[in-house]
Parts: C-alpha cells; sequence; structure tokens
C-alpha cells in the first residue's frame, strides 16, 4: 500500500455501523423478514380478532379453498393464518426475554471471570462448565417440567440453559482487553474496577457479543418449537411448534398444517442467521471502508 493511501485512510474515518449494514444483503435481507414478521405480530389482532383458538369454519379446509381463510383451517377449523400471526408474538416473546436472561447472566459471570480472574474466575469457570455438560434442551425440558408450561417459565428456562456460551465469549474478551493501554491509563486515573468493567471493557466487547444475541434468539425460537411439540407449551398461548405438534397426526392427509408453521420458523431462524453474519462484517473494523 503507498504512502498515500495510508495518510488518506488515516486521515479520513471509518464509515458508519448502519452505512456497513446497507452493503450487507445478507443483513438487509434477513432484517426485512424480522420486520416483517414483528409486524405480523404486533397486527395479529387487527387482521384476526377474536381468539385465534376458536373453530371458525369447516375443519381441514385447504389453503386456497375459501379466500376467507387464505391458509386453511385445522382440523379443528381454526383458522391457520390467524394462528402463525398470533404465533409469532408467544415465539419471538419467548426467544427475546430468554437471550435476554442468558445474556445478561452470561455477560455478569464472563465479565467477573475475565477480569479478576484468579480463584473467583476458576469457580465461575467451574459453575459454567457444570451448566454446559446438561444438553441445553434437556435442561429445559427440566425446568419447564418441574415449573410450569407459561410463557415466563419457558423464557427463563431457555435463558439459563444458554448463558454459559455468552459467558466463555465475554470471559475471552476481558482477558484479552483487561491488559490494554486503555484500561492502564483508567486505573492510573483511579477509575473503580466497576467503572473499569462497565465503561471501558464492556463497550469494547460489544461486537462480538451482539452477533452471537443474534444466533442465541435463532436458537431460543428452535428451542421453544421443539417444547410446544412436545406438548410443552402455554396452552393458552398458540405458538408455532404447537401448530406443528397438533398438524402430526393429518401430516399424510393435511401436511399444510406442519409444513406452514415449520416454513416459518424456517424464515425467522434464517432471518436471525442472515442478520448476525451482517453484524459480524459490519462490526469488523477491517472490513469497514474508509471515508477521506
Amino acid at each position: 500500500m503507498s504512502s498515500t493511501v495510508i495518510r488518506s485512510i488515516r486521515s479520513g474515518h471509518s464509515e458508519t455501523l448502519w452505512a456497513a449494514l446497507r452493503r450487507s444483503p445478507a443483513a438487509l435481507t434477513g432484517a426485512a423478514i424480522l420486520l416483517l414478521t414483528l409486524g405480523m405480530a404486533l397486527s395479529a389482532a387487527q387482521f384476526f380478532p377474536g381468539d385465534p383458538s376458536e373453530m371458525v369454519a369447516e375443519p381441514l379446509l385447504w389453503p386456497g379453498s375459501d379466500p376467507a381463510y387464505p391458509l386453511g383451517t385445522d382440523s379443528l377449523g381454526r383458522n391457520v393464518a390467524a394462528g402463525i400471526a398470533y404465533g409469532a408474538r408467544a415465539s419471538l416473546t419467548i426467544a427475546l426475554y430468554g437471550t435476554l436472561i442468558s445474556v445478561i447472566i452470561g455477560t455478569g459471570v464472563g465479565a467477573l471471570a475475565g477480569y479478576h480472574g484468579g480463584r473467583l474466575g476458576d469457580v465461575l469457570m467451574r459453575i459454567t462448565e457444570v451448566f454446559q455438560t446438561v444438553p441445553s434442551f434437556l435442561l429445559v425440558i427440566v425446568i419447564v417440567a418441574i415449573g410450569s408450561s407459561t410463557v415466563n417459565v419457558i423464557a427463563m428456562a431457555i435463558g439459563i440453559s444458554s448463558w454459559p456460551t455468552i459467558a466463555r465469549l465475554i470471559r475471552a474478551e476481558f482477558r484479552t482487553l483487561r491488559e490494554a493501554d486503555f484500561v492502564t491509563a483508567a486505573r492510573s486515573q483511579g477509575f473503580s474496577n466497576r467503572s473499569i468493567i462497565l465503561h471501558e471493557i464492556l463497550p469494547n466487547a460489544l461486537a462480538p457479543l451482539v452477533v452471537t444475541t443474534s444466533i442465541l434468539v435463532a436458537s431460543a425460537i428452535l428451542i421453544e418449537a421443539g417444547l410446544a411439540f412436545l406438548g410443552m407449551s402455554d396452552p393458552n398461548k398458540p405458538s408455532w411448534g404447537g401448530m406443528i405438534g397438533a398438524g402430526r397426526e393429518q401430516i399424510a392427509s393435511a401436511w399444510y398444517l406442519t409444513a406452514l408453521p415449520g416454513v416459518a420458523i424456517i424464515a425467522v431462524v434464517l432471518a436471525f442467521n442472515l442478520l448476525g453474519d451482517g453484524l459480524n462484517d459490519a462490526l469488523n473494523p477491517r472490513l469497514r471502508r474508509y471515508i477521506p
């Protein structure tokens, strides 16, 4: 690279995160799918007033056979389109709350273990390893079985089973950054450990955390769908997994009952993965464009 280009880069500035995301077709596609899904969930009551669990038409109407029910009806005469719209609420709510819990626990444990190290770090990592020895889906099943199949309990179970991934990631970032020059400067100025963790190191560790969080949300949706398929979902809240579980008995004669909510799950999980890939590229300073 010539000295002129080097001086241009040094004198310029990096493009914004939004500008970097706009250059990523994967991120834009993922964001568009997620916005459509969120809009569907928020407007479900406007498009489908009433209880989505009520019988509204003849059972097992195929998609397209009745314009009033474009996606057909299930074996109990319930509107499949209404179920998918309301099911988006349950799936996204559980996934987002569960991921939030895992991020809070994992970030706290990882930050303390990575910053302080020593005996405290060893104890926290041994606790993390204990949780990692248990398959996450099995742990979620046990917690829900002990508690109850409500949205709050399912979200809490997903958060408790998922936090070790965040903890290990944040610990690695803190171990790398705790000896950085800006941290040494903060210590020399008398900053407290709490201030250094929250205001100096954590903001610099957000990039991998954001990317990993997007993947955890996708995993949480799959876990919730698996629970619902096993009949461990909230009976008062329609969900995509519950629709798949209810339609499996008619899979030979009415395959659309499992295919349509399955497509919804695939689309949202794919969207979060695409958004995660886009964020990974956008947050990588080596892939950012420099503006003179």
